[in-house]
């Protein structure tokens, strides 16, 4: 895949009619919620860290099955009732993933391992 800077992924993801992230292994997932806060529609598969990241805001196909992959696509494609609902859901989603909400968590996470630690 040839590389592509940061400056330009917005406007690719915005200029998409669909963002299709088929991966077997995946850390955490930021190339599908990129495309959710850009307003595409996302299909990725159902592996790795994917589903917890996209929910029921994109469509999940087993990395696999090339045939399942290309089916949804064509779903997707030839509905536009599906590619708005996907992208309002996308949206919805996304807004769940904010900065603030990744420092309150990991500062939850630290202050019960502190308590923890606390009462052994």
């Amino acid at each position: 895949m040839p590389n592509v800077s940061e400056a330009d992924l917005p406007g690719l993801y915005s200029g998409a009619r669909l963002f299709v992230f088929p991966s077997y292994y995946e850390g955490f997932g930021l190339p599908v919620l990129e495309a959710m806060a850009c307003g595409t529609p996302v299909i990725c598969s159902y592996a790795s860290s994917l589903p917890e990241v996209a929910g029921d805001a994109a469509l999940l196909v087993s990395p696999h099955h090339t045939s399942e992959l290309a089916d949804s696509m064509r779903r997707v494609l030839n509905s536009p009732a599906l590619q708005v609902d996907l992208r309002q859901r996308g949206l919805q989603r996304v807004a769940r993933f904010s900065w603030q909400q990744t420092a309150l968590a990991t500062w939850c996470a630290y202050e019960r391992a502190r308590t923890a630690n606390i009462h052994r």
